[in-house]
């Protein structure tokens, strides 16, 4: 009997882990929220965090970027030989990169980035003691390390996003210029067809959404790291996979109540 209800308690174990870090997370964030008051904490670190989180993330936004520009031209143009008019790669580069590819595949990769720095740096300072130091010190170590890291992911994620969106299109339009005989005046005329200023809002509705999830979970994880170096880098795999996955999610949940 032990042995058929092995399974029943292993998937028992991972719900209860599941609902405890959830709880855990939702009073870390709700700390976070009520720590807004105490500017002479976080203040001072939040342009520093914004530099870290926001400026150091363009080069590897902007590689990503680029090359999807290139790859959707050059798909585009092959879906679209002898059925519809070339200028529509432009339209289609256009449309994904705002409302999909540009906020998606940069949230997912700063998730590697950002996420997995927060969720290391916090979880090394939780196993060498010194949040525990901070509080000590009458220091209010979610005021102090939390906070300005989730409000400069709120901030700096819209901006590295659309700064993304337009590389992208950028690299599609010079893709479509130097190698699918389409010119300047096609690709534009396709690019402005179906856009909307709602787009552009959009992405950035869903961007900050990303930010705050990707340094909320590694704050999270990385608050709540026990057992060394081992937990440390448990912490930080977990920050990672849990925000990609809550990125996927939020994606398909601003589709439906946005684009409705």
């Amino acid at each position: 009997m032990s042995s058929y209800l092995a399974p029943v308690r292993t998937v028992g174990r991972g719900a209860l882990r599941s609902v405890t870090s959830l709880g855990r997370a939702g009073y870390l964030g709700a700390d976070a929220f009520r720590a807004l008051r105490k500017v002479d904490l976080w203040g001072p670190h939040l342009l520093p965090q914004m530099t870290r989180i926001g400026v150091e993330s363009v080069p590897i936004a902007l590689f990503i970027a680029s090359f999807t520009g290139v790859v959707l031209a050059l798909q585009a143009s092959y879906t679209f030989t002898g059925q519809v008019p070339l200028y529509f790669v432009g339209a289609l580069v256009g449309k994904t990169m705002i409302l999909e590819l540009g906020p998606v595949l940069t949230g997912l990769a700063l998730s590697g980035r950002v996420g997995a720095n927060i969720a290391a740096e916090i979880g090394t300072m939780r196993v060498t003691e010194q949040i525990d130091a901070l509080e000590t010190l009458a220091y209010d170590p979610v005021a102090y390390l939390v906070t300005p890291r989730v409000l400069a992911g709120a901030i700096m994620f819209p901006m590295v996003v659309i700064l993304s969106i337009a590389i992208g299109i950028a690299a599609g339009w010079g893709t479509s210029m130097a190698l699918l005989d389409l010119s300047s005046a096609e690709f534009i005329k396709g690019l402005r067809l179906f856009f909307e200023p709602w787009d552009v809002q959009f992405a950035a509705i869903k961007s900050i959404t990303f930010g705050m999830t990707v340094t909320s979970v590694g704050c999270s994880f990385g608050f709540h790291t026990r057992g060394g170096a081992e937990g440390v880098g448990q912490a930080t795999t977990r920050a990672v996979v849990i925000s990609s996955m809550i990125i996927l999610v939020l994606d398909a949940f601003w589709a439906a109540v946005l684009l409705s």
